[in-house]
């Protein structure tokens, strides 16, 4: 087994340093899941606290709360009088095919259309379990893939050890930084209490990595622009993510509107992405096209099966991350299932974007010491290998009542006043805070500030 913190610093480029979890508690599963949130959490503020002491040499002292990082995994926002949507379409979910378990992830239309132009037209569950159980889970993943959906099979680790894709999973690291010889100097104009301030960030991810990224950003000062197509929305999480951040909508197949983006990525510090990864190319938005029109733009991305392999383009998400790499047939027999059992909560998209934000602020540091731009890639599919790789979490569980004494704060969202919990991570004098609600898409103009 390993140490997840010391992973991640490894990958990270961060010192060794041991970093105290304090509280009690775990999220119960197959694996450390609680500790996988702890140790994202802790290198995310790590790297803000490395960023400090470069800058004022006085490096600060952080601690994490185990049962705030496990809930802020799950979601950190309680409604007052209202409630969030249901964060699945009706018929996504898990189904029996003639030889095994499949997911159907149909949460956007588009996907949803996918896979009924595959099985025919399904108003609810049981339709689609009847038409999916006709299938072997093989020829029906393939069939939704190609016809645009998004699916997995239930595959075990070890038949994920001997796929094309996992094989490829295993030879990235944890993050592949690159630098770029472009020269920026650009001064730190951040302070101790917001040691991001200044920093425009645009942010052009969706369900749900790169959106908790991006609220980290924000919530150390950082200036974040949301992106989303005229279209686009996903009521389930949308009060959880857009916390401190303007959203605003564009159509970068628009000539216009990709003029106002081009526009927007010339005075951006950073650029976070998370489509697949030929999507941007295919606009005309490619690595080379952004670095020409921003020599210093630090440009981080991700992608759900990894940058390498037959998969790599592939659509996906955090479930089907967790049904392809064997996290879901593991829980199965840990909990001793007769279905696929996933991760209590979303954590493969959590902890990627707290790896993603800590990503962020050590290239701006390199920026910031010798003007040099950079880029980071992540992977759904390799932070999976990475909790799995951890072995077994502890017996430890976490109560609901635990929830009542987590000093929660109230915030005035676009739908309603709601609670939002005590952040799990202490900088020493530089508290994580965010000056804008929750807000929903497109609520402001695509314009920096």
């Amino acid at each position: 087994m390993t140490d997840l913190l010391t992973s991640i610093q490894a990958a990270l480029g961060l010192p060794h340093t041991p970093i105290p979890f304090t509280s009690n508690g775990a999220l119960p599963s197959a694996f450390a899941v609680t500790e996988l949130a702890c140790a994202s959490i802790a290198a995310a503020g790590q790297a803000a606290s490395e960023l400090l002491h470069q800058q004022t040499g006085r490096r600060p002292d952080l601690e994490v709360d185990r049962r705030l990082a496990s809930f802020w995994f799950g979601t950190s926002i309680r409604p007052i009088g209202w409630s969030v949507p249901p964060l699945w379409d009706p018929v996504a979910g898990d189904y029996a095919t003639r030889d095994g378990w499949i997911r159907l992830h149909t949460n956007a239309p588009h996907h949803r259309a996918a896979a009924e132009r595959v099985l025919g037209a399904c108003a609810d569950r049981t339709a689609m379990a009847d038409k999916v159980a006709q299938w072997a889970k093989s020829e029906l993943e393939q069939a939704v893939v190609d016809a645009g959906g998004c699916a997995a099979e239930m595959r075990t680790w070890d038949q994920w050890q001997v796929h094309p894709q996992g094989q490829a999973v295993n030879a990235e690291p944890l993050v592949l930084f690159a630098d770029h010889p472009s020269q920026s100097h650009k001064p730190w104009t951040g302070s101790v209490a917001r040691p991001l301030a200044g920093i425009k960030v645009l942010d052009l991810t969706r369900v749900l990595a790169g959106p908790i990224a991006s609220r980290f950003l924000a919530g150390l000062g950082a200036d974040v622009l949301r992106i989303d197509p005229p279209t686009w929305n996903e009521p389930g999480v949308v009060p959880e993510v857009t916390l401190g951040k303007r959203c605003a909508r564009l159509d970068l197949n628009d000539k216009s509107d990709r003029g106002v983006f081009e526009s927007l990525l010339k005075d951006a510090d950073i650029l976070l992405h998370g489509y697949r990864a030929d999507a941007l190319e295919r606009l005309g938005l490619g690595a080379n096209q952004r670095r020409q029109l921003n020599p210093g733009l630090i440009d981080v991305c991700l992608n759900a099966y990894g940058w390498n392999g037959p998969w790599q383009n592939r659509r996906g998400f955090d479930s089907l991350v967790q049904m392809s790499s064997g996290i879901a047939e593991a829980g199965m027999r840990w909990k001793s299932a007769d279905k696929p059992t996933p991760l209590p909560v979303q954590a493969l998209d959590h902890a990627t974007g707290y790896l993603m934000a800590a990503s962020v602020i050590r290239l701006l540091a390199q920026r910031l010491s010798d003007g040099t731009g950079g880029s980071a890639r992540l992977s759904l599919a390799r932070t999976a290998k990475l909790l799995i790789e951890r072995g077994p979490g502890p017996d430890e569980s976490l109560r609901g009542e635990d929830q009542q004494d987590l000093g929660r704060l109230v915030e005035q969202t676009s739908w309603g006043p709601a609670h939002r919990l005590q952040v799990p991570l202490k900088i020493t004098a530089t508290p994580l805070q965010w000056v804008l609600p929750a807000t929903e898409l497109g609520s402001h103009p695509a314009q920096w500030w």
